[in-house]
């Protein structure tokens, strides 16, 4: 699933159609941020999304790449996917914006 022209969203398709509308509202703004620091350097955002299962309870695991002049790469596993996404972005956000 693409957003705009830079953001892809992998494994996103299982999502509720209610947690889509807010978590492309929290990508599109952090992606926005993210776009405003490096300027014209700014490649593509990919998010990659997974259920993880356990014996328990279930997780999700999300890996986020930031292309540009240099690669920035996050990876997050929480039980509550909007703390995942916040998570995996504000990890992003402290190699982007020193």
């Amino acid at each position: 699933m693409k957003l705009g022209g830079n953001i892809e969203l992998l494994g996103f398709d299982e999502l509720e159609t209610s947690e889509l509308i807010v978590l492309k509202k929290i990508i599109g703004n952090y992606a926005r941020k993210f776009s405003d620091a490096l300027g014209e350097d700014y490649k593509k955002l990919t998010l990659h999304l997974k259920k993880v299962h356990g014996a328990k309870s279930h997780k999700y695991e999300i890996n986020a790449t930031l292309e540009g002049k240099k690669t920035y790469k996050s990876e997050v596993t929480e039980v509550n996917l909007f703390v995942c996404i916040a998570d995996v972005f504000k990890k992003i956000e402290s190699q982007v914006i020193k």
